[in-house]
């Protein structure tokens, strides 16, 4: 299994509606909003890394009110 943590930027005020999209998205574990540099924290779990990046860039990505994101991919060789 792999997994990333997503940090999002998204619309002042839209941070409610954004959680609750990704939530709706299988995969994704848990979502917190946070307060700093970014307003929302994901963390996503998926069998390879090729669904990872399917998850991110297909459905997360495509959210209209997410303006950014930086994804931290995990390693199991640590």
């Amino acid at each position: 299994m792999e997994s990333a943590y997503i940090m999002i930027n998204c619309e002042l005020g839209s941070e409610s509606s954004v959680i609750a999209q990704l939530k709706s998205i299988p995969g994704i574990k848990e979502v917190l909003g946070v307060f700093g540099n970014y307003d929302i924290l994901a963390k996503i779990e998926a069998p390879s890394i090729k669904s990872l990046r399917d998850i991110i860039t297909f459905q997360i990505r495509k959210i209209p009110e997410i303006h950014c994101t930086t994804t931290i991919m995990c390693s199991k060789f640590l």
